[in-house]
């Protein structure tokens, strides 16, 4: 009878935990998606909390499968609802996000149409530039990994950048395409509040804004990565951004967001990339890449961190044309990589 009891007791809790947590998903659900003014979304949140919790009450009454089958019904009605919002394509886009990039590969020539070049005099004031540009993929060289932190130093911003023969850069950016007017809430993109969009830009662009512009401790580390990794990597990125053109995918602070998929990325590649707390906590990032061996380990990985701030080198370049050449200077490669 006793065990019998504690294995109650232990059913009571676990269903409890479960109806709680679809609860708190499916209020914030209604919360931030529902597309009704402001005072209609706050009752039908706080009504479904309301819902939840009595039902998470009646558990203990003599019908509780009768509430659960009600909790059921409703919570699958907030599914199926939540399973029919699709990203929006026609929305006035901050400028800064508003094209996605595409490209095609012929032969070895990679032919990118919509990368970013916009020059930035301040984080409003702004010369657009769109362009189309080919790249030789047998220049290609190797990759570097850009850390962006912007709210402390648990979390950045995660950025690659392609080196071709004489210099040549090639930034990529996953972001939030953010709405006009629109700001980037972690919470609020977990759900479905923003697109995701797949940039491809010049680094005195995409680096620079955030190095020089918007006061962000921006990181550079020299990834062990052979010209043959960094073109199929590369590739990938070119396959996901024409896929996002045709579909169009949410921005998700969790599973699809900067960090992860260019985890994805890079296990498609055939680079192992076993799951670790610090892929989410991405300000972590490279300490995780010191401890795998894909950044430069033959100093102690604090004094790493500084040689790799680039924030004096950009600000004293100014975003000139040698931008990408002065903010890598005394970075070092991983052993295993020759400089240019």
């Amino acid at each position: 009878m006793r065990l019998r009891r504690i294995l109650r007791v232990v059913l009571f809790i676990a269903v409890a935990m479960i109806v709680f947590v679809a609860t708190l998903w499916a209020a914030l659900a209604i919360w931030y998606r529902l597309p009704v003014p402001g005072l209609g979304r706050e009752f039908a949140a706080g009504g479904f909390a309301a819902f939840g919790l009595a039902t998470v009450a009646m558990l203990g009454s003599r019908r509780p499968f009768s509430a659960l089958a009600v909790f059921a019904a409703a919570f699958l009605g907030v599914i199926f609802w939540w399973s029919t919002i699709s990203p929006d394509e026609h929305a006035e886009w901050s400028p800064d996000v508003a094209r996605q990039v595409t490209g095609s590969v012929d032969g070895n020539s990679l032919t990118l149409t919509n990368v970013r070049d916009f020059q930035w005099r301040s984080n409003t004031d702004f010369t657009e530039r769109w362009t189309t540009r080919s790249y030789d993929l047998d220049k290609l060289q190797g990759v570097d990994l850009f850390m962006s932190y912007w709210s402390g130093t648990k979390i950045a911003h995660v950025m690659l950048s392609f080196g071709f023969e004489g210099g040549e850069q090639l930034a990529w950016s996953i972001e939030v395409r953010r709405p006009v007017g629109g700001a980037f809430s972690p919470l609020a993109d977990l759900f479905k509040s923003n697109p995701l969009v797949i940039l491809a830009a010049d680094e005195r662009d995409v680096i620079g804004v955030r190095s020089n512009v918007r006061g962000e401790d921006v990181q550079i580390y020299r990834l062990r990565a052979s010209p043959e990794q960094a073109r199929l990597l590369l590739l990938e990125y070119v396959a996901d951004a024409n896929a996002l053109a045709k579909t169009p995918e949410f921005y998700n602070s969790i599973t699809t967001n900067c960090t992860t998929t260019v985890v994805k990325m890079m296990r498609v590649v055939g680079d192992k990339v076993p799951f670790d707390w610090r892929l989410i906590a991405n300000g972590y990032l490279p300490d995780y890449a010191y401890d795998r061996g894909a950044i430069d380990t033959s100093i102690p990985l604090p004094r790493l961190r500084e040689i790799s701030k680039i924030d004096e080198r950009a600000r004293a370049d100014g975003l000139s044309p040698d931008f990408s050449t002065a903010i890598r200077l005394g970075v070092p490669y991983p052993a295993a990589v020759s400089t240019p």
